[in-house]
């Protein structure tokens, strides 16, 4: 009887494919990141023109809102493309798709889906 053997981790083959999925978000996260930045750059360079008081007031209001918003959505980005750098880092190193808490593989369907994640859902799940 032959006992099977649990994999421990994933084919260059199957490291290539997560490199490219890493690496086509990745570009894509990096262009809309550079988008709310100059977004946000604009907003702040447009904050300066002569309206009346009491408009000028609630104006203001809304575009402090709308600048907060902008700049926890360009910190978020920027987490997630740190997030997907470190990814590829561990596809280099052959420790990508292996679970930080079980050291068992993480299933591709969820790294399909979460391509920079650590955690299987198994170890995510306990940790709730």
């Amino acid at each position: 009887m032959e006992i099977q053997k649990e994999r421990v981790r994933y084919s260059e083959e199957e490291l290539k494919e997560f490199e490219i999925l890493i690496s086509a978000k990745l570009e894509l996260a990096r262009k809309e990141y550079n988008y709310m930045r100059e977004s946000m750059t604009r907003k702040i360079d447009s904050g300066t023109d002569g309206t009346s008081t009491s408009a000028k007031v609630l104006e203001d209001g809304a575009d402090t809102a709308e600048k907060e918003n902008l700049t926890q959505l360009v910190a978020r980005q920027q987490k997630f493309i740190q997030q997907l750098e470190f990814a590829q880092m561990r596809i280099k190193n052959g420790t990508y798709g292996i679970c930080i808490d079980t050291n068992k593989l993480i299933p591709k369907e969820r790294l399909r889906a979460v391509p920079h994640t650590q955690h299987s859902i198994e170890a995510k799940n306990a940790k709730k």
